[in-house]
Formats: structure tokens, C-alpha cells, sequence
């Protein structure tokens, strides 16, 4: 009977298997990581390809676009009328409330109208006294100039008869314009709307005494429709203004509030240029029919020039700024892209004039321009979410039929 025995292995056996072990276990890492390389026959798996870039694609086009200046513009009335009295009086009565729109020829305030009603009475009685004077007067001068003819008066006596019927008429004048006077001043006592428009707050009320041309108005009327929007621009343009215009194809949009632009006629070049700012100011009258402009707003105006047709535009977000200047990402046949430095022009919406460097029909990155780079490949985010959102849904499984 064999007996095996086995001797404990000493520090200087296992130093010396460690450079062994050491080549095995870099041996199996190799050929695990060979093996990771390679498919189930063995043979070894292609690289996967680098992954498009997602991002969004504009085109250029082709466009006749104006050419324009734009500005920010103040809404004016068409006509202001501050309403005071002419006369002094106690106000009698307000025929209309603060913000009504009033028609010219309505009736506004009623003064006092008694005193003047008495003025005019004292005028005209003193006029049919004075009439009366006249007739007997003129009488008296007939008789004088026959008598005087005759001998039985003088001369004298006869020229005196005549200078009182001048007299006589002189005054009968001055009557007659001193009743139209207090007609008049009795006319005062109604005021009236001078002007269509829109009236403001009132600062008197019925029972005060209102004084003649106060510095105070008592009424503030806006004519609204027709509205002015006055705008300055640089007078560096003036030669362009004055071409442009005389060729008839100046052409104002002013932008209302809600967002829509209403056409306005341009109306006003000023004579100077303002040597403070360098700006020409301008006006334009538009119909406001809708009320949509109101006094003292801010709003922005174009005002077009002329046109240029058959010109290039370019999406404005595709447009990047560099230190070499202005830059677009072009995408090409095969989906990858080229920066190509353009030549900008004026911005026209959303959209930018290309001078140069873009032809018609090309097709630029207009969002996503910050993870791409010079022939990075790209993928239309737009059209991918379109194909993904037409694929067909997977049919429903059919539930289990029951045994008869």
C-alpha cells in the first residue's frame, strides 16, 4: 500500500511560480477581449458608424423683397381742440359725458344765456329808438330845404337838419353792430363740438362760474379718425425719401397693438434734419376706423422704399456670427455639412437677405448649429419626427377562442 504524502509548499516555490500566473491571467483578459470582437462564428464585428446629428433644416429662396426703414412711431390725433368759453357766465348745463364721442355741431355746454338775452334787448331797443330819430330827422330836413328855398329859414338852419340825419345814421350803425355784438355773445352761451373726435375729462362742473379764454380748458376733444403716427429716421436717407418719393412708392405699415399692420399714406417730410439727433422727422395718416391706434402710443412703423426682386433669404437663425464674420452650415447631398461664409443684407421678418455665398435651393442648419461641425453628418429633426409619427401601429393580438 502506497502512501502520498503531500509537502507544504514554501514561500520560495510560490515566488517563483508568480511570473506563471502572472502571463496566464494577461493571456485570458487577451482572448477575452478578442472574443468580445467577435460574433458567434468567430468572425470579427464591424465598428458601429458615427450617429447623425438631429437638428432642423431650412431652405433658401428666392424672393422680391422691399426695401425698408424701420422706426418707432407716436400715435397723434388727427386734430386736438381744447374747448373754452368765450364769454364769462354761469355754466348751466353739460350735454355729454368724459370719453364721448361727439359729432361737430352737438352741443357741448349751455352758459347762463339771461344777461345776454338782456343785452341784446337793450341793443335793440336803442336801435328802433334811434331809427325813429332818423325818420323825423329826415323829415325835418325835407321841410328845412324847402323852406330854405324859399327864403323863410337860412341856410344854416337847413345844413344843421342835414348833419343831424348823418349823425342820426352814423348811430344807427353803431346800433346795429352793437345788437349783433350781444346776438353773438348770446350765440356763445351754446358751445359746440368744433371737430368730430373723442372727448376727455371735464374739469368744471354745472353751477361754476366759467371765466372768458380761460387758462384752463373745459374740455379736451381728439380727433381719432383720421389718426397721425409721427416717426423719426436717419437723415442720412433724405436723398433716398426725397427719390423714393417722387416716384410715388413710398408705402407705410404701422403695426397696431394686437399684432396686424394697417396701411398709412405718408403725409409729412420735415424741412430740416434735427441737428441734436440727426433724425428727419416724418408722418403718415392711416383711417383708424376701428379705433385700434390711440394717442400717445408707441408703435412700429416700416416704411417701404421700393423693392428688389429675385433675391436671396435665408431663415435668420441659421446665421451664425464668427470671428471671420457671418456663417451658415450647409447641408449637402449626402446629409453632411460645410460651413460657408455668407455676405448679409437687411432683415425682412424672419428672414435675412444673402448677398452672396447661397444660391436658390440650398439647405442650411437652422437649429442645432452648436452640436455640429464641418462635415458632421446630419439628420432632419422634423422629417424624422414626421416618420415616426406616421408608422403604422402593431396589430392587436387576437384574444384566445373559446372551446365550444
Amino acid at each position: 500500500m502506497n502512501v502520498y504524502t503531500s509537502a507544504p509548499i514554501t514561500a520560495g516555490a510560490l515566488i517563483r511560480m508568480l511570473p506563471g500566473l502572472s502571463l496566464l491571467i494577461l493571456l485570458g483578459l487577451f482572448s477575452g477581449c478578442s472574443a468580445d470582437n467577435r460574433d458567434d462564428n468567430g468572425n470579427a464585428e464591424e465598428q458601429p458608424k458615427k450617429r447623425a446629428v438631429p437638428v432642423l433644416i431650412g431652405h433658401v429662396e428666392k424672393k422680391t423683397v422691399p426695401v425698408e426703414l424701420r422706426a418707432i412711431g407716436t400715435v397723434e390725433p388727427f386734430a386736438t381742440v381744447d374747448i373754452k368759453s368765450q364769454i364769462a357766465g354761469i355754466l348751466q348745463s353739460i350735454h355729454f359725458k368724459e370719453g364721448d364721442e361727439v359729432r361737430k355741431g352737438d352741443l357741448l355746454f349751455t352758459i347762463d344765456p339771461r344777461p345776454f338775452t338782456a343785452m341784446l334787448n337793450q341793443a335793440q331797443g336803442a336801435l328802433a329808438r334811434d331809427r325813429a330819430e332818423l325818420e323825423n330827422a329826415r323829415k325835418e330836413l325835407e321841410r328845412y330845404t324847402q323852406a330854405a328855398k324859399k327864403g323863410y329859414v337860412s341856410t344854416e338852419q337847413a345844413d344843421q337838419a342835414e348833419t343831424k340825419v348823418a349823425t342820426l345814421a352814423a348811430t344807427i350803425k353803431a346800433d346795429e353792430a352793437a345788437v349783433e355784438n350781444a346776438r353773438l355773445q348770446l350765440e356763445f352761451c351754446s358751445i359746440l363740438a368744433p371737430i368730430d373726435g373723442r372727448t376727455g375729462q371735464i374739469p368744471v362742473a354745472e353751477g361754476n362760474l366759467i371765466k372768458a379764454s380761460a387758462d384752463t380748458a373745459m374740455v379736451t376733444i381728439n380727433q381719432v379718425s383720421p389718426i397721425k403716427v409721427s416717426f423719426s429716421v436717419p437723415g442720412r436717407h433724405f436723398g433716398e425719401l426725397k427719390k423714393y418719393r417722387s416716384a410715388g412708392t413710398l408705402k407705410v405699415l404701422i403695426a397696431e397693438p394686437a399684432g396686424a399692420e394697417v396701411e398709412g399714406e405718408f403725409s409729412f417730410l420735415d424741412n430740416s434734419v434735427d441737428s441734436t439727433t440727426g433724425t428727419l422727422l416724418l408722418k403718415a395718416e392711416t383711417a383708424n376706423r376701428d379705433r385700434s391706434l390711440w394717442p400717445g402710443q408707441f408703435v412700429d412703423v416700416r416704411l417701404i422704399l421700393t423693392s428688389r426682386p429675385n433675391v436671396a433669404v435665408v431663415p435668420s437663425q441659421a446665421i451664425q456670427i464668427g470671428q471671420t464674420g457671418a456663417h451658415v452650415f450647409v447641408v449637402k447631398e449626402d446629409q453632411t455639412v460645410e460651413s460657408r461664409a455668407i455676405v448679409t443684407g437687411m432683415i425682412v421678418g424672419d428672414e435675412t437677405v444673402v448677398e452672396s455665398g447661397l444660391n436658390p435651393g440650398e439647405k442650411v442648419v437652422t437649429d442645432g448649429q452648436l452640436q455640429v461641425s464641418d462635415g458632421a453628418k446630419v439628420a432632419d429633426r422634423t422629417a424624422a419626427s414626421a416618420d415616426q409619427a406616421g408608422l403604422p401601429t402593431a396589430p392587436d393580438r387576437e384574444a384566445p377562442r373559446g372551446k365550444l
